[in-house]
């Protein structure tokens, strides 16, 4: 899938699930309330999914050519290349439910022992998902960068001046990766979706579609971005 199908699939897969994760204390553990009970805010849901859209890009740094290893001009390419080498390239490891679930464990780690790598890990996040959606300039690389960086650091001042906590950090980055993984096995290569075990999951009789064709374009991504709406309405809006 393109970066801009991706990104939607994570914030779709965000605004779905967030009811159910909302419910989970009473579910399983008072505990667990610290973790889901904010998501019940507007500023809360519109923040995860964001970074649930950014997430859903975070396999793809395994991949130095594509553009989104751009979207913070050398730091983002250095850090794919460093992806793509311990990997072992395009869709392998990063593509894969063993790493969804490290993803978002490690990231509910990190938001609750380092603050400052907590923050690095939203502006990452919020800059991936704008320029999944095409922010940027074509051809100009480090404007793009820019631009990119300066969008980010507002977003990220607006969730911060609307008190957003970040504790449900963990659930979005796995969502956003498994949207990712899931989304892939759509198309007609797949995933190695146990990996370390090779054998990618495929949809049967060779009906998966090709990336950035006609049916991505014209079908998958209008559907997405309607759901978006959609959902942010049904989230949002008082019954």
């Amino acid at each position: 899938m393109m970066g801009h199908s991706h990104a939607l699939s994570g914030a779709v897969a965000w605004l779905a699930v967030s009811p159910a994760l909302i419910a989970l204390p009473g579910l399983t553990s008072p505990e667990l309330a610290t973790v889901t009970g904010p998501l019940a805010s507007p500023p809360e849901l519109i923040a995860g999914a964001v970074i649930c859209a950014g997430a859903a890009m975070l396999p793809d740094l395994d991949h130095p050519s594509a553009t989104i290893a751009q979207t913070f001009g050398p730091a983002t390419w250095l850090l794919s290349k460093g992806v793509n080498f311990i990997s072992g390239g395009h869709r392998h490891a990063t593509h894969s439910l063993l790493f969804a679930a490290l993803a978002g464990v490690g990231s509910h780690l990190l938001a609750h022992y380092t603050p400052v790598g907590r923050d690095i890990l939203i502006a990452l996040m919020i800059g991936l998902a704008l320029r999944a959606i095409g922010i940027g300039i074509p051809n100009k690389t480090i404007t793009s960068a820019v631009l990119n960086v300066a969008l980010t650091a507002g977003l990220f001042g607006a969730f911060f001046i609307m008190g957003v906590t970040y504790s449900w950090l963990g659930f979005a980055i796995g969502i956003g990766c498994l949207a990712h993984i899931v989304g892939d096995c759509l198309t007609e290569r797949g995933c190695p979706v146990l990996w370390p075990i090779k054998a990618r999951w495929l949809l049967p009789w060779d009906i998966g579609f090709k990336t950035g064709k006609k049916f991505e374009n014209q079908i998958v991504g209008p559907v997405l971005s309607v759901a978006v709406v959609a959902l942010l309405c049904l989230r949002l809006v008082p019954a």
